[in-house]
């Protein structure tokens, strides 16, 4: 096993639970060290959806997924860390965090039933290179090579370099004959045109929709974002950025966004709220009207920006300033330039190509006895533990697959 991350991790104890000799090498000094990240340090490990809706998630490559989700599916993951102690609480959005409310946690539940179970760890000890002795395959770490009968890569992508993802698996996937699709930030903050954004940077907004047409196709979601000194970032510009990132950056032709900031209610409604407001104080001035939706600090940047006279009085609103404030509210228009760069993303797109691998086994077609489990396959998924919860059954699936007929 190459890797000691979530994928790594599960593989390793499945692979240990069908009574093969396993062995793992780190380049770390700790396992899971990306994995403490996940979820703001709370993990969101999994999502309360069937394993075909897990699938959906993923988009066209989801199909490929789509045994190995059958075969341990979000219920099950649950389960084998209720199995362990570890129980989980689901939010209102589906996200299943551990009730500990701790990443460290649920590493360190991985990691302790890995070792119950025999795994031995080799903590920073990264692995050189791999080659095909014969029926074996030679794995060369500093000063030593060790020889194994199966092996599995999970060494995820090239996001969060400084956790160690430095998209090593894909060299060793190249170098024994495997096609890579170029890895791609994926599930990253966004770079604007505009300027404005960046005077509001670190100003969040709860519930926004967020809307693209790209090649003729509309894409629209919902959640919560905030203003970063580029751009915008925030988990629904996460989930906009696996939309966008196959055509960014792209200076010359923007992809055009457009924001709702009170998309849960139709434009006559929220006049007719913002009517409402003036009624009761007529002597309310724009920039409070817009409080009423919008932070302070967003009131007043809109109102210079679409040039509203922030100290105007509501009664002294025309009806056709206030249908315009309304539709502001509805749809701010925004030019993304780029993505920020993959080592800032969560995620990467890319890697593995899926036709290399046998998806009801996750062994490589080109390289008998590999496997390949997690991130450092090409599928990516949305926010909301859909990526984890494919690291658990590909590592799952590849660490049992790998036990057989040893």
């Amino acid at each position: 096993m190459v890797g000691a991350g979530p994928a790594g991790l599960m593989a390793s104890i499945q692979s240990a639970g069908a009574n093969a000799e396993t062995f793992v090498f780190e380049g770390n000094t700790v396992a899971g060290r990306k994995l403490l990240h996940s979820g703001a340090g709370r993990c969101n490990f999994t999502h309360l959806a069937s394993a075909a809706e897990i699938m959906r998630a993923f988009g066209p490559k989801g199909r490929f997924l789509s045994y190995s989700l059958h075969q341990f599916t979000p219920e099950q993951v649950r389960l084998f860390f209720r199995q362990q102690g570890l129980e989980s609480n689901v939010e209102q959005d589906g996200c299943v965090y551990p009730v500990t409310q701790r990443t460290s946690d649920v590493r360190d539940v991985l990691a302790k039933h890995a070792k119950s179970r025999g795994v031995r760890f080799y903590f920073g000890k990264p692995v050189k290179y791999i080659e095909r002795k014969g029926d074996l395959f030679a794995i060369h770490t500093a000063g030593s090579i060790i020889y194994a009968k199966k092996i599995i890569i999970a060494t995820g992508g090239l996001s969060w370099p400084q956790t160690g993802s430095t998209g090593d698996g894909y060299r060793f996937a190249k170098e024994m004959g495997h096609h890579i699709i170029e890895p791609r930030a994926s599930l990253v903050p966004l770079v604007t045109r505009e300027s404005w954004p960046a005077e509001l940077s670190g100003t969040s907004l709860k519930d926004v929709r967020i809307s693209a047409v790209v090649e003729g196709r509309k894409i629209a979601v919902s959640g919560p974002m905030i203003f970063t000194n580029d751009g915008i970032g925030g988990p629904v510009v996460l989930d906009l950025s696996s939309f966008l990132t196959d055509y960014l950056p792209n200076k010359e032709n923007p992809i055009e966004i457009r924001i709702d900031m009170a998309y849960k209610t139709n434009e006559a409604e929220l006049d007719k709220q913002v009517r409402e407001r003036i009624a009761d104080n007529p002597k309310k001035t724009v920039a409070n009207i817009l409080t009423d939706f919008v932070p302070r600090r967003v009131a007043i940047i809109l109102c210079r920006q679409f040039n509203f006279n922030a100290g105007l009085s509501g009664c002294e609103l025309k009806k056709d300033v206030r249908k315009k404030l309304v539709r502001i509210l509805k749809s701010i228009s925004l030019f993304i330039v780029s993505a920020r760069p993959i080592d800032e993303a969560i995620v990467t797109r890319g890697g593995v190509a899926l036709e290399d691998i046998d998806p009801k086994t996750m062994e490589s077609k080109v390289c008998p006895g590999l496997f390949f489990a997690g991130e450092v396959i090409d599928v990516d998924g949305p926010c909301g533990g859909y990526n984890l919860q494919m690291c658990w059954s590909t590592g799952a699936l590849a660490g049992r697959s790998a036990a057989k007929n040893l």
